[in-house]
């Protein structure tokens, strides 16, 4: 800095000095002063303690003594920086430089969630709508369009695979309800002519076989009955919904078992 200070001044600012120009200059300026020949050869820096009048005490001091021609006159120009408030200038500097650097994070944070959000959103939301979806509500998810090609190509991958499920599901569910209605029918025939055959005059090895018969059908009537429960459940054929305490059953089924009180 000392020596830009300088080189500007041999350049410009002293062109046409008269001594009675020097001598007002060194009256104002008291960090730089012209003064006469000390025989310097090149420039050099030293420094200083010297007394400071604002600080009033000696501070370092920065001089730098250099040689120059002012209208064929050798003179000495001299200039002085106070170190410590060189310090205090780096210090504010560093810290308006360090204020300047967060201010350009917070910034660049910020623009990147808000940028990150806008870009993810698309995700998010087919996230919450297959966390929301249910395959036996008949009600399929809708998608939002999005630009990303990577989302779109997902979007149309789930609805694909939701789309296939969900006809799966619903053709099985048909055929649960159609195959328990269609046994319902050979069922009872069959019932029917089991209690027929109990009916006639049989000896004790067409008994064994006929009350298996029998045995055999109370087992398929059942599991066609619960069947259809279950095709009625899924459907929700049942309006009237109940809340019921579990234990109470189990206990009462197992006092049946036990024959206790």
């Amino acid at each position: 800095m000392l020596h830009f200070h300088k080189g500007a001044f041999a350049k410009e600012s002293h062109k046409g000095f008269t001594q009675t120009d020097i001598d007002l200059w060194n009256k104002y300026n008291h960090e730089v002063m012209i003064v006469p020949d000390m025989g310097i050869k090149k420039d050099s820096i030293v420094g200083k303690m010297l007394y400071d009048s604002i600080a009033k005490e000696k501070e370092p001091f920065r001089v730098l003594y250099a040689p120059i021609t002012i209208n064929g006159k050798k003179y000495t120009y001299t200039e002085k920086i106070n170190l410590v408030e060189m310090e205090g200038m780096v210090f504010s500097i560093a810290l308006m430089f360090l204020f300047i650097i967060i201010i350009l994070l917070i910034g660049i944070i910020w623009i990147s969630k808000a940028t990150a959000a806008k870009i993810w959103s698309p995700f998010y939301n087919t996230l919450n709508q297959i966390q929301d979806f249910e395959i036996d509500k008949n009600k399929p998810p809708h998608f939002i369009s999005t630009d990303i090609d990577e989302f779109d190509r997902l979007n149309k991958s789930l609805e694909r695979l939701i789309e296939k499920n969900t006809a799966i599901y619903k053709s099985q569910r048909e055929f649960v309800e159609n195959a328990a209605h269609e046994l319902q029918t050979p069922l009872a025939l069959f019932q029917t002519k089991i209690d027929t055959l109990t009916q006639l005059n049989l000896n004790e090895e067409q008994s064994c076989v006929v009350s298996a018969l029998n045995t055999d059908v109370s087992r398929l009537n059942r599991l066609n009955k619960n069947l259809l429960l279950l095709s009625k459940i899924d459907n929700e054929t049942f309006i009237e919904k109940n809340t019921i305490v579990i234990n109470e059953y189990i206990k009462k089924t197992l006092r049946l078992f036990y024959g206790t009180g």
